[in-house]
């Protein structure tokens, strides 16, 4: 059956084709899109060694296009699908983006913003697990390699 063009699993799997762009390039696998009345409005992935900058994750670079392509600030009527729980960097500019929604395949109990409790803005929703194996399988392939 295939996927509905607005489902979740859609929007993620964009994610992870950002998430596997990074991986031929040698970054971290992750990706992430951004989606403002189902219409996808950012794209980006992982470019921290590309650019030099410890800043340059996926969210914070998706975060960066998305206000771009709007011409605000804000994106409480967006939804960020990620393939990897954001970090407490990116958490802290998703809260102030006031993004509406944030969704994540596979939780970072290492390096993910949740340990320190919620660090998004109050009104976002949040979802997880969505394509889980598939991202982790990713981030598990790229780290067994660089050990």
């Amino acid at each position: 059956m295939p996927l509905s063009v607005f489902s979740d699993e859609y929007y993620m799997k964009l994610a992870y084709q950002e998430a596997q762009i990074a991986l031929a390039s040698d970054e971290i696998p992750i990706g992430a899109v951004v989606v403002c009345n189902n219409k996808v409005i950012a794209r980006a992935h992982n470019q921290t060694e590309r650019l030099k900058d410890v800043t340059a994750h996926a969210e914070m670079l998706a975060i960066t296009a998305a206000a771009n392509a709007l011409g605000a600030k804000y994106l409480e009527e967006c939804t960020l699908y990620v393939t990897l729980e954001p970090c407490p960097m990116c958490a802290s500019a998703l809260e102030h983006a006031h993004i509406g929604r944030v969704v994540w395949a596979a939780d970072d109990p290492k390096n993910g913003f949740a340990r320190f409790g919620n660090m998004l803005h109050p009104k976002t929703k949040k979802e997880t697990g969505v394509m889980h194996d598939e991202c982790l399988g990713l981030l598990t392939e790229f780290f067994k390699k660089k050990r």
